[in-house]
């Protein structure tokens, strides 16, 4: 940045705004930040008392912002993902389709690591609908050089940093487990909360077995859901330490390799993720029936998304687990399971 006098400012690029104000009429910007000075222009700033002004100097081969944050999002948004046209050098990208977010966190953070470059995203791992705003990315000054551009740019070869996994129209059987709802003492309550749930996320329950306290028979259950193509299974019923809570030993006799019983999640504290072969198979502990948020929304849609959760990813919800609550859920517009 270096200081002109307006009469010899004609053809630089102003650093900084220039506000004008005419008394009873405006108080304003009347030339931007980034605005080359014209013969026409020096009248107006004469007038309003500018003598000098600062203005950017620039190598002939720095990047302009516009093409810098183009250059950026281009290259960082995966497919199903548009982006805006520039504005004031920012440039947003948005989802085209719903589905489950994922950022790659550390090639992010090399990104923004460079001064010069400002790149902005919402939580990864939540589901998104179309044209939801995901990200933002401009630089910071109003020119760059090309040399922090290629240094992006080597960050950046290796995949974009945001992408959507579509959610699979995956098939669901239900196993429901209890005694009192087995002989039909009470009605099943959380069967059509699970179809309710799988539905707004694009699966379909298509199959509900039903079983008593029994671990060979509620292994027997899951096992018929096994054969018959389910895509992924949820039990329900029987995940407490009760001792006649038999959900648990059978998944395990059913041939369920246990990835996590236990999330360090409230609600959901009680969660059990297994797999038989390449099928979830998922214990669901009562809150996902009453609770509006649980541990089902911060793991199923990422299991709809063909994602293998680990026992390590489970883990790292412990950060952002506690759900507060709030009278007025805004979910996942809050902290919950944001980690």
């Amino acid at each position: 940045m270096k200081q002109v006098n307006v009469q010899d400012a004609v053809g630089t690029v102003l650093a900084h705004d220039l506000t004008q104000i005419i008394p009873g009429e405006y108080k304003g910007p009347k030339f931007r930040k980034g605005h080359e000075i014209t013969e026409d222009d020096i009248p107006v700033l004469l007038s309003m008392g500018k003598k000098h002004l600062f203005v950017l100097e620039k190598d002939d081969t720095d990047v302009h912002e516009n093409e810098a944050a183009y250059r950026i999002a281009s290259k960082a948004a995966g497919e199903n993902i548009s982006l805006s046209e520039p504005s004031e050098g920012k440039i947003e990208l948005r989802a085209e389709v719903d589905g489950l977010l994922r950022i790659d966190r550390e090639r992010l953070y090399k990104l923004v690591a460079q001064d010069e470059i400002m790149f902005a995203t919402i939580h990864d791992n939540v589901v998104v609908r179309k044209g939801q705003k995901l990200a933002g990315t401009r630089i910071i000054p109003l020119f760059v050089a090309e040399a922090v551009m290629q240094k992006a740019e080597e960050i950046l070869a290796d995949g974009p940093l945001v992408s959507i996994a579509p959610l699979k129209n995956m098939k669901v059987g239900i196993v429901t487990t209890g005694s009192e709802v087995y002989s039909g003492l009470i009605e099943d309550a959380f069967g059509p909360v699970l179809v309710k749930k799988f539905g707004a996320l694009g699966s379909t329950v298509v199959k509900q077995l039903f079983a008593d306290d029994d671990e060979d028979m509620i292994a027997d259950c899951i096992r018929q859901l096994v054969d018959e193509g389910m895509d992924i299974i949820g039990i329900t019923g029987g995940m407490s330490v009760d001792p006649d809570d038999r959900t648990p030993s059978g998944i395990r006799k059913a041939g369920g390799e246990v990835i996590s019983y236990g999330a360090p999640v409230l609600p959901g504290a009680m969660f059990m993720l297994s797999y038989i072969g390449d099928v979830p198979v998922v214990g669901l502990p009562g809150c996902v029936m009453y609770s509006r948020t649980s541990i089902f929304d911060l793991i199923v849609p990422r299991l709809l998304a063909g994602e293998r959760v680990s026992k390590a990813d489970i883990n790292r919800l412990a950060v952002g687990g506690l759900c507060l609550n709030c009278e007025t859920c805004t979910y996942p517009v809050c902290g919950f399971g944001k980690c």
